[in-house]
């Protein structure tokens, strides 16, 4: 079984995203590439992670006056983040290519790795959660949107052609016993976009409603797989 950098089995840490929250899918298509969204129920963009935007206080329009003989009060100059030339160091789907690992089964569990790899010449970034929705061929959404692991969020840099990966794991369906589905496609959003990705699904079927029919995502960590 692959291991994590730090030696936790992938298996095992996509296994513990069955405890807990989140909710989250995506939209769209294009085998790998970007695509015009589509409105797929039950959609919702990818969250940031603990992003708060600060509103600046109103500016006095009288100056004081400066006593004589004092420095005059020191100017501040915008950083390159409030800057608003600043580039984004966000990775944009239309600078990303999707694919989708091999499984790496255990304890009951299917596991696969959602990778995002740097298709661009710059370096940008990724943070958070991925969004994903299985389809089937006609387009339609399979099953309920997948929900978030407890995971604590960080950046990855991605130089180009590096990758990231989030873990998308479930229950299978064989050992479950919930209904389940072979999906044609896996729609992929990256975090903070809305346009998606889709990936081909090869993997077979997939649980969609009734007992342990949960889909879980854990945030992006660097790499192809653990």
């Amino acid at each position: 079984m692959a291991k994590t950098s730090q030696g936790v089995p992938r298996a095992a840490r996509l296994a513990g995203a069955v405890a807990v929250l989140g909710l989250l899918t995506a939209c769209g298509g294009g085998d790998g590439t970007a695509s015009p969204p589509q409105k797929v129920a039950g959609t919702a963009a990818p969250a940031t992670e603990g992003r708060t935007t600060a509103s600046a206080a109103p500016a006095d329009p009288t100056p004081s006056p400066v006593p004589s003989g004092s420095a005059a009060p020191p100017t501040t100059s915008p950083t390159a983040e409030d800057s608003p030339t600043a580039v984004s160091t966000r990775c944009h789907t239309s600078e990303l290519r999707a694919s989708v690992g091999r499984n790496d089964p255990g304890a009951g569990q299917w596991n696969f790795p959602v990778v995002l790899t740097n298709a661009s010449d710059r370096t940008c970034t990724v943070r958070g959660y991925p969004g994903a929705a299985f389809l089937d061929a006609s387009g339609k959404q399979l099953g309920p949107d997948p929900r978030r692991s407890a995971d604590t969020p960080v950046t990855v840099t991605l130089a180009p052609g590096k990758s990231a990966w989030a873990g998308l794991s479930f229950s299978n369906p064989e050992v479950s016993g919930a209904r389940a589905a072979t999906p044609k496609s896996l729609l992929v959003t990256p975090p903070d976009e809305r346009d998606p990705l889709k990936v081909a699904w090869t993997a077979g079927r997939v649980p969609v409603s009734g007992n342990a029919s949960s889909v879980f995502l854990t945030v992006f960590a660097a790499g192809t797989a653990p």
